[in-house]
């Protein structure tokens, strides 16, 4: 069953968006900007900010924008994060939404969702900050997911989620994010 996304029980976790790869996925500034809006946010929300990092010598480090938003940023190999115990232990917080963007959609963002909900977490994949090198790929990331069990929400979905209400005390903040 869903319902709206709750603050308090979120931790945001950005996948991949690491220098030598954004430039080679479609729509890849208009991801990054989303990616940075929604790690403002969270920011501004006390919501737990976890990177990724794929092969950090190969593909580069996070991306300079969002390096000073990650609470934490794990290095790993794997596509699937989940086969960190790093990644896992930094998922004990108490917080039981987690909602992922990043890249590559169909590798590392995909293996990761499914690996969390292999693991009976609850998953909400944001379909307008996720990408890949070919959009058909993206779809199919985005199919695959909702089909095992993820949530498909939009940047702005959540961040009014997060707030609930106009009377939020970070409301206009995060009004001057999403305009």
């Amino acid at each position: 069953m869903s319902y709206l996304c709750d603050a308090s029980r979120t931790t945001l976790i950005i996948v991949d968006l690491q220098e030598k790869l954004m430039p080679v996925i479609s729509d890849g500034a208009q991801l990054l900007q989303r990616a940075v809006i929604l790690a403002q946010a969270a920011k501004l929300l006390d919501i737990p900010v976890i990177g990724t990092a794929q092969q950090p010598l190969r593909l580069g480090p996070i991306v300079a924008p969002l390096h000073a938003l990650l609470h934490r940023t794990i290095e790993k190999s794997s596509f699937d994060a989940c086969a960190k115990a790093e990644f896992m232990s930094a998922l004990t917080n108490g917080r039981d939404e987690l909602v992922v963007l990043g890249c590559e959609a169909h590798v590392c963002v995909l293996q990761t969702v499914l690996g969390l909900l292999h693991r009976q977490r609850r998953v909400k994949l944001v379909s307008d900050a996720i990408g890949s090198r070919k959009a058909g790929d993206k779809i199919a990331a985005i199919d695959r997911a909702r089909a095992a069990g993820a949530e498909i929400v939009t940047s702005e979905m959540l961040m009014f989620e997060w707030m609930r209400d106009s009377d939020h005390p970070k409301f206009r903040e995060i009004l001057k994010l999403i305009k």
